[in-house]
């Protein structure tokens, strides 16, 4: 498997030596994006992506696994499943869903749904969100309609139910009774038990991982974004099960921590809205080196057992 590195942010580079060293690499690659970096953070115009994806052009090749930097250019792991060449089922592990409909449609708080329009993308399992996304989800734009079609199944780590307006069909990871979702939380249950279940439902022989480190607790990984409580142990599980039974065709992977300085004012806004201030806590970046180590290990392991 090759690894890439998407250098958008700085936060990549001073891990490369470890990163490059944690298996053996049929290549590893890093591409400059950092002129593009600002306008692609958080969200971004179609003119600014279409200069990323032609820069994206020369590492068109799977099986690969790609680190994006910060949570904030999670929209971007789009323009990598783009290059598959089958149908996959994108296995999408994060404390948020992703899935804002009302959001620019280059967005990290939307790509979800840039995601499911792809024909070769077949269904999102979304696996681990605690945010509060889920707190009365269909005021706050998320897609419900895709929930309910069966398109995108989302099993929290743990969530209370979540109030719906409005009825939609149960699912694999819901139900719906008297305005309100009852999830089925992967916390409470056996997680092998779980993952057998959701297993199931890839129905694609290949499935691509997308992870964004922010779905794990604080005292695991540093982040911009607000984090929640689904252990690495755990993620690492879902990797090693679904990965022993499925072919790992793509991966990638954020949720690094970088500050950043928007020049654009709506920018500033969201990122201050958001986004917990964390500026004096960078020490603790080594954290995610070593959990990169970890994901790139398992992923890579999983791409040869099936």
């Amino acid at each position: 498997m090759r690894l890439t590195l998407l250098d958008l942010d700085g936060s990549l580079p001073p891990q490369l030596p470890a990163l490059r060293n944690a298996r053996p690499w049929s290549e590893v690659a890093s591409i400059d994006l950092r002129d593009l970096g600002p306008r692609l953070r958080l969200w971004s115009r179609d003119r600014t992506v279409r200069l990323a994806r032609e820069r994206l052009r020369s590492d068109d090749a799977t099986p690969a696994i790609r680190l994006l930097g910060s949570g904030d250019f999670h929209h971007l792991a789009v323009l990598a499943m783009e290059q598959a060449r089958e149908p996959i089922t994108v296995v999408h592990l994060d404390n948020h869903p992703d899935w804002v409909r009302l959001a620019p449609r280059w967005h990290c708080g939307s790509w979800v749904n840039r995601a499911l329009a792809l024909a070769q993308v077949d269904r999102v399992i979304t696996l681990g969100p605690c945010s509060d996304d889920l707190v009365r989800p269909g005021l706050k734009g998320g897609n419900i309609p895709a929930l309910a079609s069966g398109k995108l199944v989302l099993f929290p780590w743990r969530h209370e139910p979540s109030r719906l307006y409005h009825p939609i069909p149960d699912g694999a990871g819901h139900r719906y009774e008297a305005v309100f979702l009852s999830w089925r939380n992967l916390a409470d249950g056996d997680l092998d038990e779980m993952l057998a279940s959701i297993l199931a439902l890839i129905r694609t022989e290949a499935v691509w991982f997308s992870i964004d480190k922010d779905v794990l607790p604080e005292d695991e990984a540093l982040t911009n974004w607000d984090q929640g409580q689904m252990p690495l142990a755990a993620v690492l599980r879902v990797i090693e099960f679904i990965g022993a039974r499925k072919r790992v065709v793509g991966a990638d992977i954020c949720g690094e921590f970088s500050a950043a300085k928007h020049s654009n004012f709506f920018k500033r806004w969201e990122a201050r809205m958001d986004q917990p201030e964390r500026l004096g806590e960078t020490q603790r970046l080594a954290q995610n080196e070593r959990v990169n180590v970890a994901l790139l290990c398992a992923i890579d392991e999983a791409s040869r057992a099936c």
